[in-house]
């Protein structure tokens, strides 16, 4: 029973705590620039005023551009299902599953990409070029995180491994190689969900934009999906940061939700915070940072060796 209402419970919080997450980052950011700034329940008036507005498709396009918000959706559900947002193990685990874990995010990226090209926008053309680009980096540096946490805990089943690293002893050469996986990891974050100092999610300057400019032509319940999966992908890899900086216990199961919640919490004020305190990359480093992520995860590795 107790198996049962936490899966229940990841299920409720993976559908709707995303767009909350958002709300806080845009909460912290006005903060810091001294307004107001908008609801933190925003974002859902936002999605629910797209799913009741009609949408307009490009005469050129395909069913491949009709397709891409809903494959993004189900495939970050899916990859959502297999990490634990609490101190059990998560609804979908087998051994192996970290491997389709990381090609279920690419393969929203790529129906992304696909459904831009699919407009014939140079244009998005050029976004979505952009993006294959960067994820060559952003990629290899998941995987070295994925390496270290299957040597730590000696299983290739992601949800075992992130239970078992959150046990890790504070002070040994496993915890530093966690925290240079976790330095990896929240850079891999940023520049998975399109934030700053990788990308701005608010801006709309032609040599600027990266996933924004990919889905310009997107608009009402289309637009409103792409939102929400890019809202899912951001509480997902908090969660994934989380599993490994935090310590949960599967006995303690009330306590550790709270801090799972808080964690995530916690994350969206920090990403709001580096937001508001830097300013975006010139296009030409952010290859430098990525690869800077990778050498932290592949140093973290060469600790447990």
């Amino acid at each position: 029973m107790k198996t049962l209402i936490a899966i229940s419970l990841q299920v409720v919080l993976l559908a709707l705590l995303p767009p909350l997450l958002l709300g806080i980052i845009n909460k912290t950011k006005a903060w810091f620039a001294g307004r107001r700034g908008p609801p933190l329940l925003q974002v859902y008036y936002d999605l629910l005023r797209l799913m009741k507005k009609n949408v307009v498709i490009s005469s050129t396009t395909t069913w491949v551009f009709l397709a891409a918000p809903l494959v993004s959706v189900i495939s970050v559900l899916l990859a959502g299902l297999m990490v634990p947002l609490g101190p059990m193990a998560a609804p979908i685990h087998f051994t192996g599953d970290l491997i389709m874990f990381a090609y279920l995010l690419a393969l929203g990226r790529f129906f992304t990409t696909l459904a831009a090209l699919d407009t014939g926008s140079s244009f998005e053309g050029m976004g979505a070029a952009r993006e294959v680009t960067f994820a060559c980096f952003s990629e290899p540096a998941l995987f070295l995180v994925l390496l270290v946490l299957v040597k730590l805990s000696g299983t290739p089943s992601l949800s075992a491994m992130l239970l078992s690293a959150s046990h890790v002893r504070i002070g040994s050469t496993a915890s530093a190689a966690l925290v240079l996986a976790a330095v990896s990891l929240f850079v891999v974050l940023l520049a998975e969900t399109s934030r700053i100092p990788v990308d701005d999610p608010n801006t709309h300057l032609e040599l600027t934009m990266i996933h924004e400019v990919m889905v310009l032509d997107n608009s009402g319940p289309l637009l409103g999906a792409q939102i929400y999966a890019s809202s899912m992908k951001l509480l997902i890899l908090a969660a994934f940061l989380l599993h490994v900086v935090l310590p949960l216990n599967p006995a303690l199961v009330g306590r550790d939700w709270g801090i799972m919640l808080a964690g995530l919490v916690a994350v969206a004020v920090i990403i709001g915070a580096v937001e508001s305190l830097m300013a975006r990359l010139q296009l030409r480093f952010v290859p430098t940072l990525l690869v800077a992520a990778c050498l932290f995860s592949g140093f973290g590795f060469l600790l447990i060796l």
